[in-house]
């Protein structure tokens, strides 16, 4: 009767705990505030991203293979169109809100909010996209080397080779 009792609020707290609720595209948590170095080198870029963004390196080398970790200060009116990543991507909301939805095309009526403190899993080859009506900071986690391939080749902001 004790096994059954104790399965029973195992079995609760597993269904009612936000920190396991997932859908079938990604993971929705809330997450401690990340602890970012107190001087970070904010530099533009990456050239894959939109104008206006601005980024640092907290951690690894998003050029190279292995585990990396960005900052990303988003503007006011600014949005990423649908992409998609060879690997996992984790981003944390380190202030601000941003909008994000998994489609192939940005579809404002459809976003799904992260404030600060809440992050998110977009998972490898996953068309994603996200948006910022007031600015924000985010922090992504990734494997490298970095990649962001545009579902619209015409969305990718990098120049163009020369034919």
């Amino acid at each position: 009767m004790k096994n059954l009792i104790l399965l029973s609020a195992v079995a609760a707290l597993a269904i009612t705990s936000p920190a396991l609720a997932r859908t079938k595209h990604h993971a929705l948590k809330k997450a401690a505030a990340p602890a970012a170095p107190a001087e970070l080198k904010w530099m533009d870029g990456p050239p894959g991203l939109p104008a206006g963004a601005q980024f640092a390196v907290i951690k690894g080398d998003p050029g190279k293979k292995g585990a990396f970790t960005i900052g990303i200060k988003i503007p006011a009116n600014y949005s990423v169109p649908a992409h998609w990543h060879p690997t996992d991507e984790h981003v944390t909301v380190v202030s601000g809100k941003v909008a994000y939805g998994m489609s192939d095309r940005l579809n404002r009526t459809a976003a799904q909010g992260l404030n600060t403190g809440e992050s998110v899993t977009m998972k490898a080859k996953e068309h994603h996209w996200v948006l910022s009506a007031d600015g924000a900071q985010v922090e992504v986690s990734a494997m490298g080397p970095f990649k962001i391939t545009y579902v619209n080749p015409a969305d990718d902001p990098r120049p163009k080779p020369a034919k």
